[in-house]
């Protein structure tokens, strides 16, 4: 049986906190990482995967190296995994297609939706795709949440409360991801992979309500087409519960399905490498399966807060 060509990867943010599971999946899938970027030179995680690797500190470098490669068929890099904050998604994207490669991107792709048509344009001009990382589709209990949902009659309401909160000290406000322009926010930062778990087995939205919108937590009402979900998203360590807070434990996650609970805590540690696995068979989630989610939270934090009215998560009061 001929051996599989190995694929070349080239990682964009390498100093991130997310990229060491991009280098991960990379190795497990049985790939190579060739060249890496970030303005930020403490990247030593890159020699536990790929030491051989080369490494720039200047986009303009790397968009050079990257060209070179692509001359020379043989060292052509394939695929760009997209690891930088939010706000340079869309320009990282470009970039790896404009050097004939595959774009594999952290959430959110995009931070505004009157990109997306322009990145399916330039998608059909260079034949090459963009995949977006969304791993709680590939998450065990929510195939199994998604499958018997699919088969519950479809004009049923569901009541949902989601409840996420994981606690971050002052780094975080100092940095890109403490500022709305550059991250979206708590909604987009830690919020869209839920969001775009929920409309993908409960439907699109009917209409939201934002209750609560601040630097560090925000909450409101996301009506679905099959689905009523009360939402809350928080950094503050001071709204985790007591009994979570007294084991010492950063991170409170809780989604409530009629009143029962999904239990996810697990299974979180290999969704990359599975992620990876299926874009690389050809079943990865592009543009078309991330716009959805893309389109609430731009919504959501455009949307003025009404505080205490009407429906809202416990948690709010």
């Amino acid at each position: 049986m001929e051996k599989r060509k190995r694929k070349k990867f080239a990682l964009i943010g390498a100093a991130g906190y997310i990229a060491p599971r991009h280098m991960k999946a990379i190795k497990e899938t049985g790939n190579e990482l060739v060249a890496a970027l970030d303005p930020f030179d403490s990247v030593g995680i890159i020699d536990s995967f790929f030491p051989n690797a080369d490494f720039f500190i200047e986009p303009e470098r790397f968009d050079r190296h990257l060209d070179k490669l692509r001359r020379t068929e043989k060292n052509k890099v394939d695929y760009v995994s997209i690891c930088s904050p939010n706000y340079l998604h869309d320009a990282h994207i470009r970039m790896a297609l404009r050097n004939e490669a595959n774009a594999i991107c952290e959430k959110p792709l995009l931070l505004n939706p009157w990109n997306v048509m322009n990145l399916q344009e330039i998608e059909q001009e260079t034949g090459k795709r963009i995949f977006n990382i969304l791993q709680l589709r590939h998450h065990n209990s929510i195939k199994i949440l998604k499958e018997k949902y699919q088969n519950l009659p479809n004009n049923k309401i569901h009541d949902i409360q989601l409840t996420y909160i994981t606690s971050r000290g002052k780094w975080y406000f100092y940095s890109w991801k403490g500022d709305i322009r550059k991250s979206g926010g708590v909604v987009t930062n830690i919020g869209i992979h839920f969001f775009d778990m929920l409309s993908w087995i409960f439907g699109g939205v009917v209409n939201s309500t934002v209750n609560i919108q601040t630097e560090n937590k925000a909450a409101g009402i996301l009506r679905l087409k099959n689905a009523n979900v009360r939402w809350y998203l928080s950094l503050d360590k001071n709204d985790l519960p007591k009994k979570i807070a007294a084991k010492g434990q950063p991170t409170y996650r809780c989604i409530m399905i009629d009143g029962e609970e999904l239990e996810f805590s697990g299974g979180f540690t290999d969704l990359h490498t599975i992620s990876y696995k299926e874009i690389l068979s050809g079943n990865g989630f592009g543009i078309e399966d991330a716009v959805n989610s893309i389109e609430i939270v731009h919504m959501i934090r455009n949307q003025r807060p009404i505080g205490r009215r009407g429906d809202y998560h416990p948690f709010v009061r």
